[in-house]
């Protein structure tokens, strides 16, 4: 049995925060985009469609199990160091080394709100955990999150390529594909502007802009 407080307290987190699902959405978007704007400079045949699509689709399963995988590899290693640090911290006497410790480990926003005494509790209350595990662990959670950050990265693909499937007229289904691919942005952006607490419609615009600049660099291109 593990330590309840070490193990839900103080290591494990969300599943996914919503950072984290609109950063992998867009990296699936941003993945496919590239095979969509290829699409034209080749005769555009159903042959070099369908070709698109399985290239586009087996990029994006290959990227998001590599990002899957590198979540967890992430997460273990994140644990290690927190593990090392709470061993740090119990193995110093030094009360001011042991501040030191755990004020270098929060965000530099966090330890300007921090005074010695609650350094000090902290301190404490690490010394006195009844353990502290002689290796990370990923738990359900943490699987569940990489299998998340696969389906996302996959599922991005679908929407900006699949126009290209279900609509004969290359020029219209790219124009779909893109448009597609703008709403996607904007809401990505709206999101991560809900999130942060500051304007939610100005931040998808700004990514919806971001998206417009890319298109016309992909359009330049060639795309």
């Amino acid at each position: 049995m593990t330590d309840p407080m070490y193990d839900e307290e103080m290591m494990r987190a969300p599943v996914l925060s919503p950072i984290d699902r609109v950063a992998e959405m867009l990296f699936g978007l941003f993945m496919a985009l590239t095979f969509v704007g290829a699409v034209s400079v080749a005769d555009s045949g159903r042959e070099d469609l369908h070709k698109m699509f399985a290239a586009a689709l087996g990029c994006n399963l290959a990227w998001g199990l590599v990002d899957a995988v590198m979540y967890l590899v992430r997460t273990v290693t994140d644990r290690g160091r927190w593990i090392s640090l709470l061993r740090a911290v119990r193995s110093t006497a030094d009360a001011q080394a042991g501040r030191a410790l755990i004020a270098g480990a929060v965000s530099a926003v966090g330890a300007q709100f921090m005074t010695a005494a609650e350094l000090d509790a902290i301190r404490g209350r690490i010394a006195a955990l009844p353990r502290i595990p002689e290796r990370t662990t990923l738990y359900r959670g943490d699987l569940l999150a990489a299998l998340a950050i696969f389906l996302i990265v996959v599922a991005a693909t679908f929407p900006v390529v699949l126009p290209f499937a279900l609509i004969q007229d290359v020029v219209t289904a790219r124009t779909v594909s893109r448009i597609i691919a703008l709403a996607m942005l904007f809401f990505g952006g709206f999101a991560l502007g809900r999130y942060a607490g500051y304007g939610s419609w100005k931040a998808g615009l700004m990514m919806a802009g971001l998206g417009t600049v890319l298109v016309a660099a992909i359009t330049a291109l060639g795309g």
